[in-house]
C-alpha cells in the first residue's frame, strides 16, 4: 500500500477508531508541504493500520483520554442526578417525619388535658365526698327533739345548734350566725326584714323546716343547716363564700 508522506494531519475515519472504542481526530506535525491536510478530499480517512506506530499510540491514547473524559462526565452525571433524588426522598421522609411528630405532640398534649381533667374530677369528687363526711359526721339530733320554750338565751341556743350541726361544721355555722343576728333568733333586718338566727329572706321561708319557725331556735338552725348543705354543700362552704362576698 502507498502512503503519503508529506501528509501534515491524519483524520482517521469513525470505521479504524472503532477498533479502539472510540473517534479520535489526530494532528501531527508533518515535515511535508504545509496545507496537504486542507488538500485531502472531503471524507479522506486513513485506518489505524496505516498509521505510523508513534501517530498509532497517540491515536490510541487520544481516544482513551476522551473515552475517560466522557466517562467522567457521564459518571458525574449519574452521580448528581443520584444526589438529587436522594435529597428529594430525604426531604420527603423528612417532611413526613415533621408531621407525624406534630400528630404525636397534638395527641399527647390532648391526652395530658384529658387526664388533667380527669384528675381535677376525682379531686372534685374527693373533695365532695369529704364534705359530704365532715357534714354528715357528729351530732343529728332533730328539731323535734327539744322541746319548744317560752324564750331562749344566747347559750341555749347555741347549745341546741351544738346538737344539730355537725362537730366539723359547726364553728363555721356559729360565724355564720355570729354576723348575721349575734345568735338571736327574733332578729329582723329593718331593711330587707330578713328574719332569725341565720337571716332567711323572707323569714316564711323556714316555714318548710316548721310552722314554729318564728319562735323556735331549732326549727331555724334545722332549716339554716339544710339551706347551707344544699346551696354551698355544708356549713364551711358557706362561710368560705361569706367571707368571699360578705353574705350568703
Amino acid at each position: 500500500m502507498s502512503r503519503n508522506p508529506v501528509r501534515g494531519f491524519a483524520v482517521v475515519s469513525a470505521t479504524a477508531v472503532t477498533a479502539i472504542g472510540s473517534v479520535v481526530g489526530v494532528a501531527q506535525a508533518g515535515t511535508g508541504q504545509p496545507g496537504d491536510a486542507a488538500q485531502a478530499p472531503a471524507g479522506d480517512s486513513v485506518l489505524l493500520a496505516d498509521l505510523p506506530l508513534g501517530e498509532q499510540a497517540q491515536v490510541r491514547s487520544a481516544a482513551l483520554g476522551q473515552q475517560a473524559q466522557a466517562q467522567a462526565v457521564a459518571a458525574d452525571t449519574t452521580a448528581r442526578k443520584s444526589a438529587e433524588e436522594a435529597a428529594r426522598i430525604k426531604a420527603a421522609e423528612d417532611a413526613v417525619a415533621k408531621q407525624k411528630a406534630a400528630a404525636d405532640e397534638a395527641e399527647a398534649k390532648k391526652e395530658a388535658e384529658e387526664r388533667a381533667k380527669a384528675a381535677e374530677r376525682e379531686a372534685d369528687q374527693a373533695q365532695a365526698q369529704t364534705r359530704s363526711a365532715t357534714a354528715d359526721s357528729g351530732p343529728t339530733a332533730s328539731a323535734s327533739d327539744f322541746p319548744q320554750q317560752a324564750s331562749y338565751t344566747v347559750a341555749e341556743v347555741q347549745a341546741i345548734a351544738r346538737q344539730m350541726v355537725p362537730s366539723g361544721q359547726f364553728q363555721c355555722f356559729s360565724n355564720i350566725v355570729d354576723h348575721e343576728s349575734t345568735w338571736n333568733y327574733r332578729a329582723v333586718n329593718p331593711s330587707s326584714g330578713a328574719y332569725g338566727l341565720v337571716q332567711a329572706y323572707p323569714g316564711s321561708k323556714m316555714s318548710s323546716a316548721g310552722a314554729d319557725w318564728r319562735t323556735n331556735p331549732a326549727t331555724q338552725i334545722k332549716w339554716g343547716l339544710n339551706y347551707m348543705n344544699e346551696r354551698y354543700g355544708s356549713p364551711c362552704d358557706a362561710w368560705a363564700f361569706w367571707q368571699a362576698n360578705g353574705s350568703y
